[in-house]
């Protein structure tokens, strides 16, 4: 079974990525993402949902038109792992 990450393993990981915050009362992950209009949006959703499939991971998200809004949480450990964590990388890498 995957094992969430302590709040200092949480810490030091976030630390690590671009944008990503906590939260709050809940144990999660969250970015929120602004392009320049729908079909880069919907780009960018594709390339998330082609990784998260391959990792058999899932974020939640929120799109409205050119704006994306994601969540990273592990379901089954109740919290973020470092499955999130490579996730939130991945989504990093292409977003720079």
């Amino acid at each position: 079974m995957i094992q969430k990450l302590t709040s200092d393993e949480r810490t030091r990981q976030l630390a690590k990525l671009n944008r990503w915050q906590s939260v709050a009362e809940r144990d999660a992950i969250r970015r929120a993402f602004e392009f320049a209009d729908f079909n880069e949006a919907f780009g960018f959703m594709t390339r998330v949902a082609i990784k998260a499939q391959e990792m058999d991971h899932h974020p939640e998200w929120f799109n409205v038109y050119n704006k994306v809004d994601i969540t990273l949480s592990t379901h089954e450990a109740n919290g973020v792992t470092e499955r999130d964590i490579a996730l939130a990388a991945f989504i990093d890498g292409i977003t720079m």
